[in-house]
């Protein structure tokens, strides 16, 4: 069965394609102009590994799959960062999350790559959806999700234009601050992020489960602060790391971890050793049967 027909959505399709667009001026700016500082491009990384670690660790693995608790500062960082990251509140996108997990590859998938690579990359979020909110009952609870989600723009405004220019200042480049911290910045992690959803269930491997096209793979985990591991997250869900072993990159297991140490994170859950090896002996045996 095909998706019915979607409207587009202007607001997202307008943004997106003046993003890419900054982000090209972005990149003229560094090369040609007399005004850049250098230190608007450290900002621009900076901004890069905090809206990131705000995603894969707050939207994700916090609010999507409360798979540990977190202080209120946290929380607020997480909040804060994940709106720069313009990738919708923390309450649709974990809404929006919740249901491909439980539709993953299906017509009721949002991001379904069983539609194409490029539907499951960015095409979905170029079309107007009909979510209801009606499965993050949890979420509307939380203060500060709601006030973020009520003040959504505000809090874009605030973490995405007004920070970065305010900081450039500092070194007498805000527009280079924003251009780079900004709109470059932006559009380079929102296909990082967006590869999880694509890359991630076409490239790799599937050692935990063979039931949906969700793949393991170091590179989307590079790419992602360690959202990669993605065979297994979408069999152990619950669980707060994507890398299990101590080599895998995962620098969002390795953050939460940490604060936890420090009593700023807690209730950290895993799935059981046990559980994980009756995984994967399951896909072992499921791939020695004969073929008939």
């Amino acid at each position: 069965m095909s998706r019915p027909k979607l409207k587009l959505d202007l607001v997202n399709v307008t943004f997106l394609s003046v993003s890419h667009a900054l982000a090209l001026v972005a990149v003229l700016y560094m090369i040609f102009s007399d005004q850049f500082q250098w230190w608007s491009l450290v900002l621009g990384c900076v901004y890069f590994a905090f809206c990131g670690l705000a995603i894969t660790g707050g939207y994700h693995r916090l609010f999507s799959h409360p798979t540990y608790q977190a202080r209120g500062f946290l929380r607020f960082f997480y909040l804060f960062f994940g709106a720069a990251s313009v990738q919708n509140s923390a309450l649709k996108w974990s809404s929006d999350h919740r249901i491909h997990h439980g539709e993953v590859d299906t017509n009721n998938d949002p991001y379904n790559i069983q539609e194409g690579f490029w539907w499951a990359h960015v095409g979905w979020i170029l079309f107007k959806d009909k979510n209801e909110l009606t499965n993050v009952s949890d979420l509307k609870k939380d203060k500060l999700v709601m006030l973020q989600h009520n003040h959504f723009i505000l809090f874009i405004a605030l973490s995405l234009l007004v920070l970065p220019m305010a900081l450039g200042m500092i070194w007498g480049d805000p527009i280079g601050a924003v251009l780079v911290a900004g709109f470059l910045r932006l559009t380079i992690q929102w296909h990082a992020t967006f590869s999880i959803n694509s890359i991630a269930h076409v490239i790799g491997s599937q050692p935990y489960s063979t039931k949906n096209s969700a793949r393991d793979s170091v590179v989307t985990a590079f790419i992602t602060l360690g959202e990669g591991y993605h065979n297994f997250h979408h069999t152990f869900a619950g669980d707060y790391r994507n890398g299990i072993r101590w080599f895998h990159f995962d620098p969002t297991k390795w953050f939460v971890w940490s604060c936890s140490k420090v009593k700023i994170t807690w209730d950290l859950k895993r799935a059981s050793a046990d559980a994980i090896e009756r995984a994967k002996a399951a896909v072992r045996a499921e791939r020695s049967l004969p073929v008939v």
